[in-house]
Order: C-alpha cells, then sequence, then structure tokens
C-alpha cells in the first residue's frame, strides 16, 4: 500500500519510460562483447548507443528503489541514464568480459544515485536551516524594534542572536534582496490588475 498517492501523470510517464525501456533488444554476452570492442577500437556512436539501451532497464530499477527518497523518479532516471553512459564508457575501456559489465553498470548507477539523493537531502537540509534562521533574524529584529523602540543594529542582532556579525550581515543582505523582489513581484501582479 503506498504512504501517498502519486499525481496521474507521473504514473503514465512512469508506464511509457518503463515500456520504452523494455522495448529495447536483449542483446546477449557474445553481442555485448562485439559492441564493447567496437567502443574500444572507434568512435562508434551506434555501439555505445546500443550498449547504453541495453542497460536503461538498471537506470530505471534503481531509480525505482530510490525514488521515495526525495527527487523525483524522472529525475532519477536521467542522473541514473547518464551514469550508464559513464559505466559503458569506462567498462569498454577497462576491455573486461562482457558478462561483468550489467553487474558494472548496476553498481556505478547505484552509487551515482545514491549520491545524488544525499545531495538532495542535504540541499533540503540546509534549505530548511536557512528558512529556520530567517525567521530567528526576522523575530530578533522585531523583538529588539519592540524593547529598543528603533531598528537594532547589527551588533545588537549579532549580540541577541549569538551569531558572528558577518552572519547578520549576510542574512540582512539576503532577506532584504528576498523583500525586495518579494515586493517588486506584488506591485507588477497590482499593476497588472
Amino acid at each position: 500500500m503506498r504512504r501517498h498517492a502519486e499525481p496521474v501523470e507521473e504514473l503514465l510517464d512512469v508506464a511509457e519510460l518503463t515500456t520504452q525501456v523494455r522495448s529495447y533488444a536483449a542483446l546477449d554476452d557474445d553481442e555485448v562483447g562485439a559492441l564493447l570492442e567496437d567502443v574500444r577500437t572507434s568512435e562508434a556512436v551506434s555501439a555505445r548507443r546500443r550498449l547504453v539501451e541495453h542497460h536503461l532497464g538498471i537506470a530505471l530499477d534503481e531509480a525505482r528503489l530510490r525514488g521515495d527518497r526525495g527527487v523525483e523518479l524522472g529525475d532519477l532516471f536521467q542522473e541514473g541514464t547518464l551514469a550508464v553512459i559513464a559505466a559503458v564508457e569506462e567498462y569498454a575501456l577497462r576491455g573486461a568480459a562482457p558478462a561483468g559489465l550489467a553487474e558494472f553498470t548496476r553498481e556505478v548507477v547505484a552509487a551515482h544515485l545514491d549520491a545524488t539523493v544525499e545531495a538532495a537531502a542535504l540541499e533540503q537540509r540546509s534549505d530548511e536551516a536557512f528558512v529556520r534562521d530567517a525567521q530567528l533574524f526576522e523575530t530578533a529584529e522585531v523583538s529588539l524594534r519592540r524593547r529598543l523602540g528603533r531598528s537594532a543594529t547589527p551588533t545588537e542582532l549579532a549580540s541577541l542572536l549569538e551569531w558572528p556579525a558577518e552572519r547578520v550581515q549576510l542574512m540582512a543582505d539576503m532577506l532584504a534582496a528576498a523583500r525586495s523582489l518579494y515586493d517588486s513581484d506584488i506591485a507588477q501582479y497590482l499593476d497588472d490588475e
């Protein structure tokens, strides 16, 4: 049972993607070996393409395994496809046995997608921390304005927040830029009415 409903468009895209990926012709080890040899010895674009297409199912499977970790399945599949391309290139250059290409590709794709998911999680935590800091900053500004009867200086804000002065100034600059952008968007919206 799913924890949350997926948008219908995403389900259709996944079904279409699955159909497309599964439509590529399967290759046996002899065909994979010949294609790897072509990639090693020439600029055989069609050999690379066939090897990549043959292994896109790995990208899709690995993307599905990580699809509930904060990155959309389509984005994971795209990242997985890039990893498949890199894996095929690397494996061809190594001159390894055709039978090991699928496992090598799976390892490369899995590592790349794990890194992608971790980077997205780190970015989300960073965004959440910024929002918390912005809320603290604004609360401190309001509190000091009420207490002092005037706008607080950066030094006073830094003291209250127990932040370095540089951090206070950076937050003040970022919030001022955001407010300016927000105000101009509102003004433009009102002008359009």
